[in-house]
């Protein structure tokens, strides 16, 4: 399934989405500029799960040691992966955004991608393959937008026989379905040889989203406008 877009129009301009997604885009473009230091540039900057594990041998100091939690959720893998994420920011975090307001929605970003690298770390503890990819902090995103707009929809291309057709989705449908795309194959790699090798972090993306649904509270403005009441879980 491919989101086109969701029914929810934002109020206020999404500045800090529309900046998360340039900077990433920044952040791709100098990793296509590196050539053949480009590895060594990622295994630097990336989150490798074994660099806590088996310590031995890395850089204690403190900032270098825990910057890749951060700086990973800015490295993206190829072309498909990082407009597949920047695609999946844009359509759900403006609306998370105008929700939570700026700087909260930023802080509240960030901390989802750190709970999501962290739990990525705890899975796959023994992995020296570099987790990169913004997928966790925009999973907190989705999750957030699960408990902020449950009664949306999505407008989604969908496969019908030869042919991807155009449908109203309800946004609890489709990150539901997510979501359980998610779990299940973490369940399924969390026994396989991917634990060292490596392939799609998929609890970083389970961590995210439970992340994102649970923060909400902590995150949203205080006063919902009225736009949103009918938005909003009805005993929440």
């Amino acid at each position: 399934m491919i989101p086109i877009h969701d029914t929810i129009k934002s109020r206020e301009s999404p500045f800090i989405t529309l900046t998360l997604i340039l900077i990433n885009a920044w952040a791709f473009l100098y990793e296509l500029s590196l050539g053949r230091e480009l590895e060594a540039f990622i295994l630097r900057y990336g989150l490798v799960p074994a660099r806590y594990t088996l310590s031995a041998g890395w850089d204690e100091d403190l900032l270098f040691r825990y910057l890749p939690f951060f700086t990973s959720m800015f490295l993206h893998g190829g072309w498909i992966h990082f407009l597949g994420n920047m695609w999946y920011l844009w359509i759900f975090g403006d609306n998370v955004e105008d929700r939570m307001g700026h700087l909260r929605y930023l802080i509240f970003y960030l901390l989802c991608g750190f709970i999501a690298g962290y739990t990525q770390y705890w899975t796959q503890p023994l992995s020296t393959v570099p987790l990169i990819g913004a997928s966790g902090a925009i999973a907190g995103v989705l999750g957030a937008y699960l408990f902020l707009f449950p009664h949306s929809t999505v407008v989604t291309l969908v496969p019908v026989f030869l042919f991807l057709t155009a449908v109203e989705i309800p946004a609890v449908l489709f990150l539901v379905l997510w979501f359980f795309m998610q779990f299940l194959n973490g369940a399924i790699a969390i026994t396989s040889v991917s634990q060292v090798t490596g392939g799609v972090a998929w609890w970083a993306h389970i961590g995210g989203f439970l992340a994102g649904f649970f923060l909400v509270p902590v995150f949203k403005k205080r006063q919902v406008p009225r736009y949103y009441e009918d938005e909003a879980w009805p005993s929440w």
